[in-house]
């Protein structure tokens, strides 16, 4: 793993970058080859509060957490739990369905590719400040859910995979989940 850690009114000391490295590098057990990806760590402090942002991109996944704690040395703890869960939740339901559908072991998460707009428009108009494009991965609305949950967003479009149809799933106010599905 190659480690870019930085740190917002909060200097990066050997000792904290050492803490980070050891914690993070622990999740590389989860997976059958040694990971080579970035590991994007962002530690912050605002009004005595730590706060750590871990983002991995990887081929077939995203891995992120982001954890605010009074401590520190306790953040960098909880969302490597929390990374940690993430990884043996999905890897375990997701690659149980793939398995039974016989597709590659490791792939549970679509890695979105985003563009960035550098137009800007008037004010009275309607400004769009960044476009995502992404491929329609065929999946079902449970795995989409999975999906959405993995990457810690409030929706997730997907193509369903019996009727071929671009849905979106949401995580609504109450916690529970809704589905959209266009008319036939």
């Amino acid at each position: 793993m190659k480690f870019n850690i930085r740190g917002e009114n909060l200097e990066v000391t050997n000792a904290i970058r050492e803490y980070v490295e050891k914690k993070i590098s622990k999740l590389e057990r989860y997976f059958d080859t040694p990971l080579t990806n970035d590991v994007h760590v962002n530690l912050s402090v605002y009004n005595d509060e730590q706060r750590i942002e871990v983002t991995i991109p990887m081929t077939d996944l995203l891995l992120r957490g982001e954890v605010q704690h009074m401590d520190l040395y306790a953040a960098i703890d909880l969302v490597t739990d929390k990374l940690e869960r993430q990884i043996r939740k999905y890897k375990t339901k997701v690659n149980r369905k793939f398995r039974q559908n016989g597709a590659a072991k490791h792939i549970f998460a679509e890695l979105e590719k985003e563009a960035k707009t550098d137009e800007f428009e008037s004010d009275d108009e309607i400004e769009i400040v960044r476009t995502k494009r992404f491929n329609l991965k065929p999946m079902d609305s449970e795995e989409a859910v999975l999906q959405m949950d993995m990457l810690g967003h409030a929706f997730y479009v997907y193509k369903d995979a019996v009727s071929g149809d671009t849905n979106v799933v949401y995580r609504r106010k109450d916690g529970k989940y809704g589905l959209i599905e266009p008319n036939s």
